[in-house]
């Protein structure tokens, strides 16, 4: 999908890239906010009464625990294996299919999940217990996942593409790596929390 929403990309199919772009990111940010606060309202109705603080945090430490541990596995973390509609490229304008494109990737789970650490998201969001809280969490989340295509700002040229893909392919391990300190980091902050 980076590939195909690019400068170079988008010109080719008479869209401007900004506003997809645009649209992409706005509607990968509003479909994690709203999935968030969802699952915040959930967790308000079905936890805030019921279960402490503390225990809401060791929920989230167990959390935590599991994806690191899947994503140092050699196994694939579980969920779908499928991808945006690459047809809707030549079906939709750009904003339409940017919209669309970004409101899939915003909510983590509708398609390939890489990462344990979307499971972790979600379960954030649910435990804050709070519809706004869970917002913030769901729709940093979908904002960070709906910049994606800025990376791609420089493809004006074939060449520029097949940079792109070979920088992103020797930046696939470093960036596991750093998911996976941020990961631990997060766990360690949650015991601490937990054994205070």
């Amino acid at each position: 999908m980076l590939a195909s929403i690019t400068p170079l990309g988008e010109r080719g199919r008479g869209s401007r890239w900004a506003l997809t772009v645009v649209a992409f990111a706005s509607a990968a940010t509003a479909a994690g906010a709203a999935l968030g606060a969802m699952l915040g309202t959930v967790g308000w109705l079905a936890l805030s009464n019921r279960v402490s603080d503390e225990s809401r945090l060791a929920v989230l430490a167990a959390a935590l625990a599991g994806a690191v541990a899947l994503d140092a596995g050699f196994r694939r973390v579980p969920g779908p294996r499928r991808q945006v509609n690459e047809r809707w490229l030549d079906e939709f304008r750009g904003w339409v299919y940017g919209a669309a494109y970004g409101s899939q990737l915003g909510v983590g789970v509708s398609t390939v999940v890489t990462s344990a650490a979307t499971y972790v998201a979600i379960a954030a969001a649910l435990l804050s217990a709070t519809p706004v809280q869970g917002a913030v969490v769901m729709g940093s989340y979908g904002a960070i996942r709906g910049l994606t295509p800025l990376l791609s700002v420089g493809v004006q040229a074939p060449g520029a593409l097949f940079a792109v893909h070979r920088t992103l392919e020797r930046s696939r391990e470093p960036v596991r790596r750093a998911g996976m300190t941020a990961l631990l980091a997060s766990l360690g902050v949650a015991l601490a929390g937990v054994l205070a």
